[in-house]
């Protein structure tokens, strides 16, 4: 017996201690706040579990007097947008979202290191009420102004040529444990011209350590990969399949090297390169002058069509009724991006006027497809509901301009749409 009481006042402390050290406690995000350390971390709410719908949540970062705050994102994951209408993470040069912003965010795609021009930076992160994710974790530290700090890099690259290369280049090896991503993009109908000049990264058979990883598009998905590349032995030119290519640079915790330096151009079909300074020709026309001006447009951006008319509705519910090749009522299911127009999936709800509006059935739902002309024109919500009508091409696909009737859908709508199909236009 006093044998047994022994061992039990023995194991009953390493027991306990056993027990203590399994107990880990996870850091708790809330939904905003204010951080004063010169360190730290500042994520949305409950990160890592995905974020609430229909929240908004604000972040004042103040460090010490005469250094800035410097934040680097380490995860994004929030309902993608090509403009970020939706889902979103944007950050303010100062204490309030009345400061200059410096970034909008949203997808998968981290942006390069953020750098503030005082010792404050302000973030918020709102989200609506459908898709969500897992939200956004970032480090945020108290650094030298920008001139003096040479480790960041990353970001959308927009010019027709430009520069890709590690942080600290020429001067010194890259740093340990970053990762940077440049994403090019050039207009629609032209392709990226990437190539490296120099290349040092840590050598591994499988580059599992520090590599350079390249994506046809704006996402790291591994079917579009085009190669992933380490050690001394300069890539190939990589040519990308589309207007998008993506560079992600990664580095461990060890040994580093001198890095890499690269140039991009984009290129017209012809192989020609782009135009450095594009310009736009607008002709005014008086009673008894034409005048001709031509102006700078900026590189990268294309001027569709379109979007040049404004975007305002003609007419009235009625007079777009009959002229129109159809009439519905949908909920937006899905904006993606085609070239300079929006493909637009509706469910429709009710069908007032078909035409050769072409359709589908998936789950249960009947399913159309249109195109926005301009994609800002009208600016449709995904989720959202509305009365859509507008002329059908020869694919029975509908065409919307910016200038279309549309309204946002409410149920008392229906009542007046259903008179108009029993009157003669």
């Amino acid at each position: 017996m006093a044998v047994r009481m022994i061992l039990f006042c023995v194991l009953l402390p390493a027991l306990t201690y056993g027990q203590a050290s399994v107990n880990i406690t996870r850091p708790h995000f809330p939904c905003g706040g204010l951080l004063t350390a010169d360190q730290g971390h500042v994520a949305s709410e409950g990160f890592p579990a995905p974020y609430l719908p229909n929240t908004k949540c604000s972040w004042t970062i103040r460090v010490s007097r005469g250094r800035v705050v410097i934040l680097s994102f380490r995860h994004l994951d929030l309902e993608s947008d090509p403009i970020c209408r939706y889902d979103h993470v944007s950050v303010y040069n100062g204490d309030s979202p009345s400061a200059e912003r410096l970034g909008r965010f949203c997808g998968t795609i981290r942006p390069g290191a953020i750098i503030s021009t005082s010792n404050t930076l302000f973030i918020e992160m709102a989200s609506d009420d459908d898709s969500n994710g897992k939200g956004f974790l970032a480090l945020y530290t108290a650094g030298l102004p920008p001139a003096t700090e040479k480790q960041f890099c990353g970001g959308k690259l927009v010019k027709p040529q430009g520069t890709i290369k590690t942080p600290n280049w020429p001067e010194k090896a890259y740093p340990p444990g970053i990762s940077c991503t440049w994403h090019i993009v050039s207009r629609p109908h032209e392709h990226i011209e990437l190539k490296f000049e120099k290349f040092s990264v840590e050598k591994d058979n499988y580059c599992r350590y520090d590599y350079v990883s390249i994506f046809n598009g704006s996402s790291k998905n591994e079917g579009q990969r085009v190669g992933k590349f380490c050690g001394d032995s300069l890539p190939g030119r990589i040519v990308s399949s589309s207007n998008e290519l993506l560079v992600q640079f990664v580095s461990d915790l060890s040994v580093t090297t001198d890095g890499f330096l690269a140039k991009y151009i984009m290129k017209n079909k012809d192989g020609s390169p782009v135009e450095t300074k594009p310009t736009v020709t607008t002709t005014t026309v008086s009673p008894t002058t034409t005048t001709t001006t031509t102006r700078p447009r900026k590189p990268g951006r294309p001027v569709l069509s379109a979007c040049r008319t404004k975007c305002r509705r003609k007419g009235t519910l009625q007079s777009n009724f009959c002229a129109s090749d159809f009439v519905v009522t949908g909920k937006v299911l899905k904006l993606s991006p085609q070239g300079q127009n929006l493909q637009v999936t509706i469910s429709i709800i009710n069908t007032y006027k078909m035409g050769r509006l072409a359709t589908r059935e998936i789950r249960g739902e009947t399913v159309a497809r249109m195109f926005l002309l301009c994609r800002r024109c009208p600016n449709l919500r995904k989720g959202s509901q509305y009365t859509l009508m507008g002329s059908v091409d020869a694919q029975g696909r509908g065409r919307i301009l910016p200038t279309s009737f549309f309204l946002v859908y409410k149920p008392q709508q229906h009542h007046v749409l259903t008179k108009l199909t029993k009157r003669q236009c």
